[in-house]
């Protein structure tokens, strides 16, 4: 269930950049970002509690660029119509129209945190995560059983707020703090390590500033190979294999049609230069590496301290030949008919050929089981995430003697 459920997200989030795209040529938004981060999103949506719950929910701070697909769940749960869905980054139209990025201002009754720009939610999630520690020790609020959760790229990680701040949630001890790091290993202009490997590199300073550190790299289609490297020859070439060898991506298989893995010397150029990696390469073409659904499930269960996730995952994953791990991915806005009609065929969505040149959006209906199942799940969960109340409950309840000796002074000046 969980699986169709995010089939239908994947579809609608891109159905929703590329119409926009369609009608107006050059409007933006990103169409690869959420596909690579959609088992993340839609495990911890299965999993964080919500707002309604009593003393409060787990506070989430998206990362800007995946918003299409936190719409699209959206979407599904009845709460954005299908107006707005053709609104996307028209927001100031009617009124009914959606904001490029989470923005409270322009949608104040949903997005709780502005993410955008880029940075700004890894900074404000760390002090977000102190402040409710402070209301705890002073006794204001209980909010022992809350977290705040930083989904976050890993090029958002080159902007100076995104990481500036990380010895303070050592040094404060928050274990109520998560970030979640989508390692894609792409961003605007290119791949965001060349010569070296971004997973590793910010496992090394997130753990040099204090915090714990995991890293979900390995789903389990891989683990029969890997049980079968015995001599560490297979797992030596890929922990040597740079970001940036062949297109972009470390996951060669997902970027690299099997075709080229067989011929010896083109998987050569593309960085799988043993037999060994070549062979592995294609015995698991297509496998999500990272997306063992399960293994998120069981890191989102078990986060109990300051952590920094680090999950590898494919720029533009299930988009197509022409998305998956290319470069170009970032800026790519819309599809071509071919690789709708891919896309649909992945995903097994009953849209029909003739419809595909538009991409219209799919709904199983507001009574089908998945939409039933998203809804019972965050009900059970205490409600919907983002969700944002625009006015706050007054918790303060000290007497008014306590402040009796502030008033006397200020008569006296």
């Amino acid at each position: 269930m969980e699986k169709r459920i995010r089939r239908i997200i994947r579809w609608n989030a891109v159905a929703m950049v590329h119409r926009a795209n369609v009608r107006f040529h050059g409007i933006g938004g990103h169409l690869s970002t959420y596909a690579s981060s959609a088992s993340l999103y839609e495990v911890g949506s299965t999993l964080l509690s919500g707002q309604g719950r009593t003393g409060g929910g787990d506070l989430v701070y998206f990362q800007g660029h995946a918003a299409p697909g936190i719409y699209a769940r959206s979407f599904l749960e009845g709460r954005i119509s299908m107006d707005a869905m053709e609104h996307f980054r028209r927001d100031a139209e009617r009124g009914v129209g959606l904001s490029s990025y989470p923005h409270p201002r322009l949608m104040p009754n949903y997005w709780e945190f502005p993410t955008v720009s880029m940075g700004l939610g890894p900074l404000n999630g760390i002090y977000q995560a102190r402040f409710m520690r402070y209301l705890h020790a002073r006794n204001i609020a209980d909010t022992s059983d809350r977290k705040v959760w930083c989904f976050v790229g890993d090029g958002e990680t080159d902007e100076p707020e995104a990481l500036g701040s990380l010895s303070i949630a050592a040094r404060e001890r928050l274990s109520n703090l998560v970030f979640v790091i989508n390692c894609n290993l792409q961003r605007l202009d290119g791949p965001v390590r060349g010569n070296g490997k971004i997973i590793q590199e910010l496992e090394a300073v997130f753990r040099g500033a204090g915090w714990k550190v995991i890293k979900v790299i390995w789903g389990p289609e891989w683990d029969a190979l890997l049980a079968k490297d015995k001599d560490g020859v297979l797992l030596k070439k890929l922990n040597e294999t740079v970001d940036a060898s062949g297109r972009g991506t470390r996951r060669l298989p997902a970027a690299i049609p099997p075709a080229l893995l067989r011929d010896g010397s083109t998987a050569a150029r593309h960085g799988a230069a043993t037999e060994a990696t070549t062979t592995f390469a294609t015995a698991a073409w297509r496998s999500q590496l990272s997306q063992g659904v399960r293994r998120l499930c069981a890191r989102v269960r078990g986060a109990r301290s300051a952590d920094g996730d680090l999950g590898p995952t494919v720029k533009g994953w299930t988009l197509g030949e022409g998305f998956e791990g290319s470069n170009v991915t970032h800026q790519k806005k819309k599809l071509e008919i071919d690789d709708l009609r891919a896309f649909r065929d992945m995903l097994e969505l009953p849209v029909p050929d003739d419809r595909l040149d538009e991409a219209p959006f799919y709904h199983p209906g507001p009574g089908s089981a998945e939409v039933e199942y998203m809804l019972e799940r965050r009900r059970a969960l205490g409600g919907v995430h983002p969700a944002r109340r625009s006015r706050a409950q007054v918790t303060l309840t000290y007497p008014a003697e306590l402040f009796e000796e502030f008033h006397e002074g200020l008569k006296k000046g």
